[in-house]
């Protein structure tokens, strides 16, 4: 039988260990996020988000790339990004379809009102740092 005294050591040393990996890992390499707000030009969103939508699946180093309207707004979509790396994200602006995308939407586009860059830690779908 395990002594109390010996689980709860145990215990601590996995938690130490836990938070050790996971700060070693944030300062190696942190992935990272962008939460963004685009506002498309009126009767477009769905147009854009049509483009958005196109070819997602082929960005390496994206670990979620999400979508979505905005409920309130007719006009908003809004796009949450996670990438294993900030160069990552910057490399896949190189892609051919990226910027073809970029090219075909960019013209639907009335503004930005909303950008936040994050430091994902991780999440449903996401590997925990």
């Amino acid at each position: 039988m395990i002594e109390r005294r010996t689980l709860i050591g145990g215990g601590m040393a996995l938690a130490v260990l836990g938070a050790a990996r996971a700060e070693a890992m944030l300062i190696e390499q942190p992935m990272y996020g962008l939460i963004g707000k685009i506002v498309a030009t009126p009767g477009q969103r769905d147009a854009l988000l049509s483009i958005l939508l196109e070819g997602t699946a082929a960005m390496p180093g994206c670990l979620a790339y999400v979508v979505a309207r905005d409920a309130a707004d007719e006009n908003a979509i809004w796009v949450t990004e996670v990438w294993e790396s900030e160069a990552s994200h910057r490399a896949s602006l190189e892609l051919p379809a990226v910027r073809d995308a970029i090219a075909r939407g960019r013209p639907m586009i009335a503004g930005f009102e909303s950008i936040a860059t994050t430091v994902p830690l991780g999440g449903v779908g996401l590997p925990l740092v």
